[in-house]
């Protein structure tokens, strides 16, 4: 698994505009996680965990407060998450996240994104069986034993772990990422995370290749520009050999 894996950052934040849409999936992220696991970050683990992450993209620590602000007052938007699955151009498998505050819309908007570039939606667990649903962790470092060993002491269920390049990549399972964050800060001190999030990491890929590349790049693009869209994941490979 590790040697398969890219850290596939979004490149949104090219223009303002692309800003905006990062700082407001953090906020809507970071609202709905101080929401549900409570406000302090400190107790809430996924929550400073994405703190953290929106401090490394960049995020103004206005937007952060402002969202946790929110969920502390208990008003606002009731967000709930959306998964949808399907088939992209040239066949190949995609994953969309959402939150939502209107759940039928948001459907219809992903839908027409499948529809428009010749694409189908199917139903829930028509792909995902297919991805591995990882917490990845990757820092500097040349000791992966006692990495190792910190996140067996901790008892989490480590998938895979390598050390390659001066960096240690750590792999679990999804619902263990907050208990092996903390055991690795808590094992390398001043620890400061590479690569620190959640995805679905294909177990196979697909090659993409003459019209279905552009049809590829609008179908991404429309799905990204949507403000509900969390996160879209793929198994898609152009044919030039670049993973977009």
């Amino acid at each position: 698994m590790g040697r398969a894996y890219q850290n596939r950052k979004d490149s949104m934040a090219k223009t303002a505009a692309a800003k905006t849409k990062v700082y407001s999936k953090y906020g809507r992220e970071i609202y709905v996680c101080a929401k549900s696991g409570g406000p302090d970050p400190d107790s809430n683990l996924t929550l400073r965990g994405l703190i953290d992450r929106a401090k490394k993209d960049q995020v103004p620590a206005h937007v952060i407060e402002k969202a946790i602000e929110k969920a502390q007052g208990g008003a606002g938007e009731d967000f709930s998450a959306a998964r949808y699955e399907g088939f992209g151009p040239g066949n190949c498998m995609a994953i969309v996240d959402c939150l939502t505050d209107n759940p039928n819309r948001t459907f219809g908007d992903v839908r027409l994104a499948f529809t428009k570039t010749k694409c189908k939606i199917g139903t829930q667990g028509s792909v995902s069986h297919m991805f591995d649903h990882c917490a990845i962790f990757g820092f500097r470092g040349d000791d992966e034993e006692a990495a190792l060993e910190a996140l067996m002491m901790a008892d989490v269920d480590v998938t895979d772990i390598e050390q390659e390049d001066g960096m240690i990549t750590v792999f679990a399972p999804h619902t263990e990422y907050a208990k092996a964050r903390q055991a690795l800060q808590e094992a390398f001190e001043g620890l400061e995370f590479e690569v620190d999030e959640i995805q679905f990491l294909p177990q196979t890929t697909t090659t993409i290749e003459g019209d279905d590349i552009e049809l590829f790049e609008k179908f991404m693009d429309m799905l990204n520009d949507l403000d509900d869209v969390q996160n879209v994941y793929h198994n898609a490979v152009i044919a030039d050999g670049q993973e977009q």
